[in-house]
Protein backbone atom coordinates (compact mmCIF):
# COMPACT_ATOMS: atom_id res chain seq x y z
CA UNK A 1 0.00 0.00 0.00
CA UNK A 2 1.33 3.48 -0.66
CA UNK A 3 -0.19 6.94 0.31
CA UNK A 4 -0.34 9.72 -1.93
CA UNK A 5 -1.28 13.49 -0.73
CA UNK A 6 -2.65 15.98 -2.89
CA UNK A 7 0.09 19.25 -3.71
CA UNK A 8 -0.56 22.36 -5.65
CA UNK A 9 1.76 22.78 -8.19
CA UNK A 10 3.47 26.96 -7.15
CA UNK A 11 6.25 26.22 -10.29
CA UNK A 12 7.16 24.83 -13.71
CA UNK A 13 11.03 24.10 -13.43
CA UNK A 14 12.91 22.84 -16.82
CA UNK A 15 13.65 19.19 -17.04
CA UNK A 16 9.96 17.48 -15.74
CA UNK A 17 10.28 19.11 -12.49
CA UNK A 18 8.13 21.07 -10.30
CA UNK A 19 8.00 23.43 -7.07
CA UNK A 20 4.70 21.73 -5.14
CA UNK A 21 2.75 23.51 -1.75
CA UNK A 22 1.59 21.09 0.84
CA UNK A 23 0.17 22.95 3.56
CA UNK A 24 2.45 25.84 2.73
CA UNK A 25 5.60 23.28 2.49
CA UNK A 26 7.51 23.94 -0.56
CA UNK A 27 8.70 20.54 -2.03
CA UNK A 28 10.39 19.99 -5.36
CA UNK A 29 9.09 16.95 -7.18
CA UNK A 30 9.34 15.38 -10.63
CA UNK A 31 6.58 15.85 -13.09
CA UNK A 32 7.73 13.33 -16.01
CA UNK A 33 4.21 11.05 -15.20
CA UNK A 34 1.87 14.29 -15.72
CA UNK A 35 1.21 16.02 -19.55
CA UNK A 36 0.19 19.31 -19.38
CA UNK A 37 0.30 20.81 -16.01
CA UNK A 38 0.22 24.46 -15.27
CA UNK A 39 0.18 26.52 -12.16
CA UNK A 40 -2.39 26.20 -9.78
CA UNK A 41 -3.71 22.50 -10.48
CA UNK A 42 -3.15 19.90 -8.14
CA UNK A 43 -1.60 16.46 -7.99
CA UNK A 44 -1.33 13.84 -6.13
CA UNK A 45 2.78 12.78 -5.27
CA UNK A 46 3.99 10.08 -3.93
CA UNK A 47 7.66 9.82 -3.44
CA UNK A 48 8.46 12.83 -5.19
CA UNK A 49 6.80 12.36 -8.18
CA UNK A 50 3.54 13.33 -9.40
CA UNK A 51 1.68 10.30 -10.65
CA UNK A 52 -1.94 12.07 -11.40
CA UNK A 53 -3.36 15.52 -11.89
CA UNK A 54 -6.78 16.01 -8.97
CA UNK A 55 -9.53 17.79 -8.77
CA UNK A 56 -9.08 20.56 -6.80
CA UNK A 57 -11.84 20.48 -4.55
CA UNK A 58 -11.48 16.92 -3.91
CA UNK A 59 -7.68 17.92 -3.00
CA UNK A 60 -8.85 20.74 -0.69
CA UNK A 61 -11.30 18.36 0.95
CA UNK A 62 -8.81 15.61 1.21
CA UNK A 63 -6.24 18.37 2.79
CA UNK A 64 -8.75 19.21 5.33
CA UNK A 65 -9.55 15.53 6.29
CA UNK A 66 -5.76 15.10 7.04
CA UNK A 67 -5.82 18.27 9.22
CA UNK A 68 -8.60 17.32 11.20
CA UNK A 69 -7.26 13.45 12.11
CA UNK A 70 -3.94 15.60 12.64
CA UNK A 71 -5.88 17.99 14.91
CA UNK A 72 -7.68 14.73 16.63
CA UNK A 73 -4.39 12.42 17.25
CA UNK A 74 -2.96 15.35 18.89
CA UNK A 75 -5.62 15.77 20.94
CA UNK A 76 -6.87 19.26 19.77
CA UNK A 77 -9.90 18.32 18.75
CA UNK A 78 -13.20 15.48 20.48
Amino acid sequence: MCLSIPAEVTKILPDDMAVVSIDGVKKEISIALVEDLAVGDYVLIHVGCALTRIDPAEAKRTLELLHEFGSRERGLQP
